[in-house]
C-alpha cells in the first residue's frame, strides 16, 4: 500500500508537469538501516555498470562500500556493506574537523575517487578508497559561493573529466555554474537555467554520456520533493535541460545522492540515496527509477 501511495503522487505531478516530463517508472525503494558509529547523513551514492556494487558517501567524511543485492525483476532485496570509514587527509589521518563536509561523489573510469566539499569548497581527488588525499587546484569563483551551498555535486565522465555543480550561486537569481575540471585547469563551458525553488543536489553523468543532476524543492511544511533534468555535455552555453523524472511533495525522503547506470534490459536506470539527517525518526533509503519507461 505505501508503494501505491507513492505511485498516486508521482503520477499526479506527472500530470501537473505536463509533456516536459519523459515518463519514468518507479522501480523500488529500500529502507537501510544500521546502529554502527557514523551511518547516516549520506549525501551521495555511486553503482558500477552491474547495478550490485555501490560506494555512499556522508556529509561527515565518512563512506561505505558494498553491494545491493536485487531479486529476479531488479529491485533492491538487502544490502552486504563494510563499516563505516573515514576519508583521509593528505596523510594517514581522517580529514580535520571542520573540512569534512563531504557532498559529491565521482569514481572514474581508473578507479580514482574525487570528493566535492562545503565550506571551505573544495575538491580531493583519491587514488584509491582508504588513499591520502590529493588537493585540486581551487578557482577564485567557488570562495564566492555561500556559506554551506557550496560544491554539492561531481560527475566525471569516461574520459576522466570532472565536472562540479554548487546548490546556490552568490546572486540566487542566475543560472548555476557548471565548472569543468580538465588537463589541471578548471573552466565553465555551461551552465543550468535556475526553475523556482529547486537546486542542485547531486550529477552523473550515465552511460551515454549525458550529465543528469538531482535537484531538490523544499517548501516548508509540504515537504520536499525531487526532479532529474539531462544536459548535453557536448553543447556549450545555459541549457534548460530536459526534465526526465518530478515527484510530489513528501513521496521520497531527501534526495541527495544520484547515479545512473543501465541495467541488464538495457534501460537507464537511477539510483538515489536519501539523507536521514541523522535523526531516528528518519531512514536512509534507497530510491530507483528507470528513466526511459
Amino acid at each position: 500500500m505505501r508503494h501505491r501511495s507513492r505511485l498516486g503522487l508521482i503520477a499526479g505531478a506527472w500530470l501537473a508537469a505536463g509533456p516536459a516530463v519523459a515518463g519514468p517508472e518507479f522501480a523500488g525503494s529500500y529502507d537501510w538501516h544500521r546502529t554502527d558509529r557514523g551511518f547516516g547523513g549520506f549525501s551521495a551514492i555511486e553503482v558500477d555498470a552491474s547495478g550490485k556494487g555501490f560506494v555512499a558517501l556522508t556529509d561527515r567524511g565518512n563512506y561505505v562500500s558494498g553491494r545491493l543485492i536485487r531479486d529476479a525483476a531488479g529491485r533492491v532485496t538487502d544490502i552486504e556493506a563494510g563499516p563505516v570509514a573515514a576519508l583521509r587527509g593528505k596523510g594517514t589521518e581522517p580529514l580535520a574537523a571542520g573540512r569534512r563536509d563531504s557532498e559529491g561523489l565521482a569514481i572514474a573510469p581508473d578507479g580514482r575517487v574525487c570528493v566535492s566539499f562545503e565550506d571551505p569548497a573544495r575538491v580531493l581527488c583519491y587514488e584509491s578508497l582508504g588513499a591520502g588525499a590529493r588537493n585540486l587546484p581551487s578557482p577564485r569563483e567557488f570562495a564566492g559561493l555561500p556559506a554551506n551551498r557550496q560544491l554539492e555535486a561531481l560527475a566525471v565522465d569516461g574520459d576522466g573529466t570532472l565536472y562540479a555543480l554548487p546548490e546556490q550561486t552568490s546572486s540566487r537569481a542566475g543560472a548555476f555554474p557548471v565548472w569543468r575540471y580538465r588537463g589541471g585547469k578548471w573552466d565553465m563551458p555551461l551552465a543550468l537555467t535556475r526553475d523556482g525553488d529547486f537546486l542542485p543536489v547531486a550529477a552523473d553523468v550515465g552511460p551515454d554520456g549525458a550529465l543528469y543532476v538531482l535537484e531538490r524543492d523544499f517548501a516548508g511544511l509540504k515537504g520536499m520533493r525531487s526532479r532529474i533534468r539531462r544536459l548535453d555535455l557536448h553543447r556549450r552555453g545555459t541549457q534548460t535541460g530536459e526534465i526526465l523524472l518530478l515527484t510530489g511533495y513528501m513521496t521520497h525522503g531527501n534526495l541527495e545522492g544520484l547515479s545512473v547506470w543501465r541495467d541488464g534490459a538495457g534501460r537507464l536506470r537511477a539510483t538515489m540515496i536519501a539523507d536521514d539527517g541523522f535523526q531516528f525518526f528518519l531512514s536512509t533509503q534507497i530510491v530507483e527509477y528507470r528513466l526511459d519507461g
